[in-house]
Formats: structure tokens, C-alpha cells, sequence
């Protein structure tokens, strides 16, 4: 047996599938021929390893409670060895149905109503949802676009954040989505030096962990013992293998007290046992998808560097975001002169393409635009093509 899906030029019609992506768009005030670009989910036919153990389990014909035992663990911690030389212990180990679920849990776990959780803007927007409608207080540390072409932190502020608003809670982005960095090893120490110095449990969402273009990706939790004390990292295989419809996420705390806040939230919240295919997707993605996976990103990387040169050839007036991870690219639209109103109208209504405006992740977005470049190259280059259009 041997990888099938590996032709990722291939259009697939996602249409009239209950796909969020294609089936939404006039529910959710856009035109109803919309070409989508925005959420972030690839167009891509995943691992046909995946596949098969799908079609295999459902074969069986029984979808009663599951769940997994020692295996599994092991699966997952080959990866993250192999890909993140990160050494994970099957103790730290805790399933949610998700990633944004697993930050809300955390919001409610380590904090209080009216407490203070950090964030650093612009930001994936379910970040501001799970502190805001939890009742806590959302704190902005906001990134800065440096003449490299890359956004920077600024540590004086996030220091002085900590200590003005006393925050409790941090909510780490790596790789930054939508910014698309990659942080080194020496700014999150830095990070993590400020947060164990003041007392402030790390969240980290390492969703995108896989997709890393420039750089190395460092697992927070794994550069100090004292990072790892204050650590809740997020993973999954949901974004490197497009399987986030099935709802299945690995979340590892190490520091015991942390993890039983956490499990006691689940509890709270009703969370028991996932379901089966989620969780039979995850194994045989850890175990069987490698070659899959590395074509896929190779993919990618070509669908980033066409469209950075595209761009650069045929759309002065906007300027793409150096990217070193996640398949989400920032473009900035400031040199057009457009509001961010008339941007929105223009894209939506005239070029007919879905993008997530700027905005959305935070004020300091304004007057950008993210575009999900994980499709066929041909979606890809219609989608510039459309952007071309309603610039000159």
C-alpha cells in the first residue's frame, strides 16, 4: 500500500458537503458565489492512510463511547520527538475536542471573572472570544512590523502589561497566526522569563507547529524546567493533516496542579470521551501520513513563494508579510489608500473572493487582509488575478 493523495493540484468541489468554508457564505452575509480563501482549513485531499483507517472503522458499524490506551500516546510521542525533538510524557496528557475549546478551559481554569489574560495583536480572533465572553478582561501586547519585514515584540510593554493589569494568564501564538512568525528560541525565553518572573501561566497554541518555512519551531514548554512548569501546550493534528471536522486536539500540562484545574473544568463543562473518528484519524496520521505530509509542504512552500512573486510583479500597491510558518499570508493594503470599509466591499462584492479582513484580529489589523494559500494553485492565482482587479 502506498500514499495516493499526493496530486494537490487537484479542485476538488467542497461544495454541497456542509463545508463551512463553501455552504456558509450567504448565512454569513456574503455573496453566495464567493470564492473562499479565509478559514483555515486546506483544499487539499488528506493522507489516504487517513482515509482508509476512516472507511476501515466505520466498517464495523458501532460508534459507541471510545477511547484510546498506551499506543496512541506512543504514536503521538514519536512525532512530537521526531519533528520538535520535544520529549512528552503520557501523564501530561489531556484530549479536548479542539484547540479554541482547550483555550477557553484554560481562561476559566487559571482565572477569575474580571481577570486580567494577555494577548499579542494582531491575533487569531477566537483568542479575544474565549477571554471576552468568559468575563475576563483582555489585555493587548501588541506586535510592531519592523523594516525587515517581520513583526517584533516589544517586551518593555509586554512586562509592564503583566504588571499593570496583573495578568494572569498569557495566551502564546507559535507560530503567530496571522503574522506567520516563527519565534526563535531567544525571544520565547524571553518571553517565558518575564512570565515565571510574575508569577503568569503560559497558554500556547502550537497548532501550526508543523508548518514552518523559515526558522525552527521550539516548543515553549521544552526550553526551560520552569517554562514547563507553567505550560499548557496545545496541539493537534487537526491543521497538518485538514482534519479540524473532526474535532480532536492534544493538550499536554505537565505541572500536575494545572492539570487537575484544567481536567476539573472538562469535567464542569461535560467533556468526557471524543469521538472514535477523530481519534482514529489522529493515529494513523502520526503513524502513516509523513510522506503525505512532507509533500504537502513542499506545496505550500511553492504556493507562498508564487505568491509573494506574483505580487511583487503585478500588485505594487500591496505588500506581503515575510511568512516562516502557518499557510495563512498577511498582506498589507495600506499603500492603496482604501478604508478598511471600502477594502472589505471592494474584495467581497467586487472581486467576489472571502478573505478575513484585517480587522478581525484586533485594531492593529486594520488595512489588512489574510489569505489561506493552502489550495490548488490555480484557486490561488484566480484569487490574486480577482485582487488585481479591483486595484487597477
Amino acid at each position: 500500500m502506498s500514499e495516493r493523495n499526493l496530486d494537490f493540484d487537484k479542485v476538488i468541489d467542497r461544495r454541497n458537503t456542509r463545508c463551512l468554508k463553501y455552504d456558509f457564505a450567504k448565512r454569513r452575509g456574503m455573496p453566495e458565489d464567493v470564492l473562499p480563501l479565509w478559514v483555515a482549513d486546506m483544499d487539499f485531499e488528506t493522507s489516504s492512510y487517513i482515509e482508509d483507517a476512516l472507511i476501515e472503522r466505520a466498517k464495523h458499524g458501532i460508534f459507541g463511547y471510545s477511547e484510546v490506551q498506551t499506543p496512541y500516546f506512543e504514536i503521538l510521542a514519536n512525532w512530537m520527538k521526531k519533528h520538535h525533538n520535544w520529549d512528552v510524557q503520557e501523564k501530561w496528557l489531556i484530549k479536548t475536542p479542539g484547540v479554541v475549546f482547550a483555550l477557553a478551559m484554560a481562561v476559566k481554569a487559571y482565572t477569575k471573572i474580571g481577570e486580567s489574560v494577555l494577548i499579542q495583536t494582531p491575533v487569531y480572533y477566537p483568542f479575544y472570544e474565549v477571554i471576552r465572553d468568559n468575563g475576563r478582561k483582555i489585555v493587548e501586547n501588541e506586535l510592531y512590523l519592523g523594516d525587515d519585514n517581520r513583526y517584533h515584540i516589544n517586551f518593555e510593554d509586554f512586562e509592564k502589561k503583566i504588571i499593570c493589569e496583573k495578568v494572569r494568564l498569557f495566551i502564546l501564538c507559535s507560530p503567530h497566526n496571522p503574522v506567520g512568525r516563527v519565534w526563535t528560541a531567544e525571544e520565547l525565553v524571553k518571553l517565558g522569563d518575564i512570565c515565571a518572573k510574575h508569577g503568569v501561566i503560559v497558554v500556547s497554541d502550537e497548532i501550526h507547529a508543523d508548518f514552518v518555512f523559515k526558522g525552527k519551531h521550539h516548543v515553549f514548554a521544552a526550553l526551560k524546567k520552569e517554562f514547563e512548569n507553567i505550560s499548557v501546550t496545545c496541539t493537534s493534528a487537526s491543521k497538518t493533516f485538514n482534519l479540524a471536522g473532526l474535532m480532536m486536539s492534544n493538550i499536554f500540562i505537565p505541572n500536575r496542579k494545572l492539570k487537575h484545574k484544567f481536567r476539573r473544568e472538562l469535567d464542569a463543562a461535560g467533556t468526557s470521551q471524543l469521538g472514535i473518528m477523530g481519534l482514529v484519524a489522529t493515529e494513523a496520521a502520526y503513524s502513516y501520513g509523513e510522506e503525505w505530509y512532507q509533500s504537502m509542504i513542499e506545496y505550500v512552500r511553492e504556493n507562498i513563494e508564487f505568491t509573494k512573486k506574483y505580487i511583487s510583479e503585478n500588485i505594487p500597491d500591496v505588500s506581503m508579510i515575510d511568512i516562516e510558518g502557518t499557510y495563512l499570508v498577511w498582506l498589507d493594503f495600506h499603500k492603496t489608500r482604501l478604508s478598511a470599509e471600502e477594502l472589505d466591499r471592494r474584495i467581497i462584492h467586487n472581486a467576489k473572493l472571502w478573505l478575513d479582513s484585517g480587522k478581525i484580529f484586533g485594531n492593529c489589523g486594520e488595512g489588512f487582509q489574510r489569505i489561506n494559500v493552502a489550495c490548488p494553485r490555480s484557486i490561488l492565482k484566480e484569487a490574486l488575478d480577482r485582487i488585481k482587479s479591483i486595484l487597477y
